[in-house]
């Protein structure tokens, strides 16, 4: 059975490659285009090499058609036959613990050895929109508690004394094939924690779980954290060692300016954010018809240092630097643009520039370990 948590690094890739996704909804665009650009998007990673395939979780953003993570992620799993789809993350305050651990529950089912949950605090919308998804204040502060919670209902292991045990399950899971008479298998569903701080470091270090860093939130601190997560990592039933992956949006084409202007796509959403207006996604020509004043200019350059953009070569150079400052364990990016094909065109080109497999023009044999058992 191969490793649920550790990747394998493919051609000349410093570490092992993985996808993040958000299915970005560009203006002129529907969720039904962003979604399917999405499978196609998980199949392109399947078919290259990728370790994993991540979905995020959105709310309220019309730039994004992410509110719902589990859902495409069974879609999935017939539509993949590598790949781990994973959830990257699940806005665990968002969600009581016990339908967190059904739903994943249910898509290990479905692709049994395939599937990891990443766990955030995060609300992944507005405070008014969060209010709204917990119907009432936010519970972000139970974040621990709520992660042990889970814990214990994906592992059918809640102690004697609490009120769960041998009461309340996560269906499916090892208490179902516990009481059906059924040898649970014995890789358990991975859990990751995420974050763009050293909260979450500190946090996964002390349960021993896999840690993952939004770099594409704040890449100045990815080397802090992840020093911090290894310097106080406990050893666990599920990790006897750490292991972090850091993850960035790219934009990466064969012209420089091209990846540029996909870039501020995405640059010029964040500065919509910023000015509490709407999350959108313009298009790169909707982006130069803008007129900035100086205080958005210096805002959307100072995002667009965020995004790692250019050519291939340009690209990865970077990503290397990432991995050799951090010492990070993989390496996850997420194409942007305002165009599911600008999205997908860029994972290709950082796929063939660290020269990794294609199944599509080798025949279909598998270069690298099944992710299944």
């Amino acid at each position: 059975m191969t490793d649920p948590i550790r990747g394998a690094r493919l051609g000349s890739a410093p570490a092992p490659l993985s996808v993040l996704d958000s299915a970005m909804t560009g203006t002129g665009q529907t969720a039904v285009e962003a979604l399917a650009g999405s499978i196609e998007l998980a199949r392109l990673a399947d078919r290259r090499g990728f370790t994993r395939y991540w979905m995020n979780e959105h709310h309220a953003m019309p730039g994004i058609s992410t509110s719902s993570p589990p859902v495409l992620l069974a879609r999935l799993t017939a539509e993949t036959s590598r790949l781990r789809l994973g959830a990257g993350g699940i806005m665990l305050p968002n969600h009581p613990p016990l339908i967190v651990a059904e739903q994943f529950g249910m898509l290990d089912a479905l692709a049994p050895g395939r599937i990891d949950l990443g766990l955030g605090r995060a609300p992944g919308t507005d405070h008014t929109t969060a209010a709204a998804l917990r119907r009432g204040a936010s519970d972000a502060e139970d974040f621990p508690q709520q992660v042990l919670e889970l814990l214990h209902f994906l592992g059918d292991d809640f102690p004697a004394e609490h009120p769960y045990a041998n009461r309340v399950y996560a269906v499916p899971g090892p208490a179902q094939d516990r009481l059906n008479g059924v040898t649970p298998p014995p890789c358990r569903l991975p859990v990751w924690l995420l974050g763009s701080s050293g909260y979450s470091a500190r946090l996964a270090a002390r349960l021993g779980l896999p840690f993952a860093f939004a770099a594409h939130f704040n890449p100045h601190d990815a080397v802090a954290a992840l020093r911090l997560y290894r310097e106080r990592f406990a050893p666990s039933k599920a990790l006897a060692e750490p292991y972090a992956l850091v993850s960035f949006t790219i934009a990466a084409s064969d012209d420089e300016r091209a990846a540029r202007r996909q870039a501020g796509t995405l640059a010029h959403a964040m500065l919509r954010m910023f000015q509490r207006k709407s999350y959108l996604l313009p298009s790169p020509e909707e982006v130069d018809a803008y007129a900035y004043d100086a205080q958005e200019r210096q805002a959307v350059d100072s995002w667009l240092n965020h995004v790692p953009h250019g050519t291939p070569e340009q690209v990865t150079a970077h990503l290397n630097q990432v991995q050799r400052d951090s010492g990070a364990d993989e390496l996850m990016i997420g194409g942007v643009g305002h165009s599911a094909q600008a999205r997908l065109r860029s994972i290709e080109l950082i796929a063939d520039a660290y020269g990794m497999p294609d199944t599509r023009t080798d025949g279909g044999s598998s270069p690298w370990p099944p992710s299944s058992p």
